[in-house]
């Protein structure tokens, strides 16, 4: 065979195959399937993100960076995306006593570093400083945690918000109202609830806020005062107070940068400056349109 008639043959053959190709696919196809919808991809069901998720973040970056009634616009989306959640009105509470905290200066190291008003609370009466919308939503997140872990004590959002709740109740009863006993009481309570949410999911490291602030505050009390709290089983320790902030400081999600925060106070307070100031340089450079932490920032420089 000629290399001509060779390549005739081999063309006569990829012709063939071409015109084969249309009756080979009908032969192959389903029955009552045409071969467009043969050759058709399937679709898969795709499983999207939670949008309820992004509604928290960006509710908690909006408060850190002061912007409370924005931060609760995204905390009451939340909340009817997802009503029976606790976090939702947890969160809500949280913006309530951060803008009360800031403006009464409690987020300063005036405040921090002062013993008179950091153990003996800010100035005014209890009636005066009371704050209703943050105990009405405090509450109904206390209450939407305990009836999810009635139904499930190991739950972790249940947990969470539970723990959130009661740490936030001690600073407001200690600071706000200034019933500082009452504050103790529910920080030991927050305090338990931390170490059973840590031992399910150590992860949770938002729970060690609560848990180092209980242990710094007491551990910073007159020894007199330690010693009567003593008794009735309420204790605490500066050290390891500021080494659970660290953690939460580190590691924390939504209560991250109020770690960072409270603890480079308590840095400034223990006399750590350059650990202060690394830890208030991340936070203004993180929110940079919060003016509190770059305040906070320039005094550390200066001292």
């Amino acid at each position: 065979m000629s290399i001509r008639s060779g390549k005739t043959s081999i063309v006569a053959v990829i012709v063939a195959g071409i015109a084969l190709c249309p009756l080979l696919t009908e032969a192959f196809q389903e029955p009552g399937q045409s071969a467009a919808q043969q050759a058709a991809p399937s679709r898969v069901p795709i499983m999207e993100a939670d949008p309820s998720v992004g509604l928290m973040e960006k509710g908690f970056q909006r408060l850190y960076e002061l912007n409370f009634d924005a931060a609760r616009v995204e905390f009451l989306a939340y909340q009817k995306n997802l009503p029976d959640d606790p976090m939702g009105k947890a969160a809500e509470a949280a913006s309530y006593l951060f803008e009360q905290f800031n403006a009464k200066g409690i987020l300063t190291s005036d405040f921090f570093l002062n013993d008179a008003k950091f153990l003996g609370g800010v100035e005014g009466s209890a009636s005066q400083n009371q704050n209703p919308a943050f105990v009405e939503a405090n509450n109904r997140a206390r209450e939407l945690a305990k009836r999810r872990l009635k139904s499930n004590p190991h739950d972790i959002q249940g947990l969470l918000a539970l723990t959130i709740a009661d740490g936030m109740e001690s600073d407001y009863d200690a600071l706000i109202i200034k019933k500082q006993l009452d504050g103790l009481k529910v920080m030991k309570q927050a305090e338990a609830e931390a170490n059973i949410l840590l031992a399910i999911d150590p992860s949770q490291q938002d729970a060690n806020v609560a848990l180092g602030m209980s242990n710094y505050v007491i551990g910073c009390l007159p020894g007199y005062k330690r010693a009567l709290v003593w008794f009735g089983g309420i204790h605490g320790d500066r050290l390891k107070g500021m080494q659970l902030m660290s953690s939460a400081a580190e590691h924390g999600h939504y209560l991250q940068p109020f770690a960072r925060v409270m603890l480079a106070l308590a840095y400034e307070r223990e006399h750590q400056m350059d650990k202060a100031h690394d830890l208030l340089a991340e936070l203004a450079v993180q929110f940079p349109d919060n003016p509190v932490f770059a305040r906070e920032l320039a005094l550390a420089v200066k001292k």
